[in-house]
């Protein structure tokens, strides 16, 4: 399995669980990614708005991770740095509930779904424990998230992932297009440019 470049930039209209817009850019960084991204949205009558730069590595592992908040609560901000044998650093401090993990997902993010997809680069009808640093939109508290990739048989248009994340009782079906980014997320977002 093997994707095309990501472009330049994408955007996804949050639509479901919250209302709002994720703006992302791509850069090459050595042999890895440089993203930049911008969120923001209306959540349960709260509103957010989430900052971010990851790095990459030239497998799409995640390397580090700056994230900037603000909510109601005020602004807040934290940094994840990662090594290539997945142990963390949460603000400087070692995490060892993240030993194992490769990828940050961000709560504010359809985009890092597609840190895992690219990373595993799954054939047809296989599938993979993909568990991440998860990021809360409000707080950014940095938590443990349990998730599975399986690609889908049957594809027609794109490639379909179906996703579990058990702590939140959630599984869908994640499209994506050829450079590994998310088109539809169900009851999350939608790829709008």
């Amino acid at each position: 399995m093997s994707f095309v470049p990501v472009p330049a930039t994408a955007a996804w209209h949050h639509r479901g669980a919250r209302s709002g817009f994720e703006v992302v850019y791509f850069g090459a960084r050595g042999d890895g990614c440089h993203i930049e991204g911008w969120t923001t949205a209306v959540e349960d009558g709260a509103t957010w708005a989430v900052e971010y730069v990851i790095e990459v590595d030239a497998a799409w592992a995640t390397r580090s991770a700056r994230i900037r908040g603000r909510s109601a609560g005020g602004l807040c901000s934290t940094l994840l740095e990662a090594d290539s044998a997945g142990h963390w650093l949460v603000d400087s401090e070692p995490a060892p509930h993240l030993d194992g993990c490769l990828d940050v997902d961000l709560e504010a993010s359809a985009m890092t779904n597609a840190l895992p997809v690219r990373r595993l680069a799954l054939p047809v009808a296989t599938a993979a424990a993909a568990p991440a640093a998860y990021v809360r939109a409000i707080g950014l508290a940095v938590e443990r998230l349990e998730q599975t990739y399986a690609r889908a048989t049957g594809e027609t248009t794109g490639q379909h992932y179906d996703y579990t994340a058990p702590a939140f009782d959630f599984r869908c079906r994640l499209v994506y297009d050829q450079s590994g980014l998310v088109l539809d997320y169900p009851g999350i977002a939608v790829r709008a440019g």
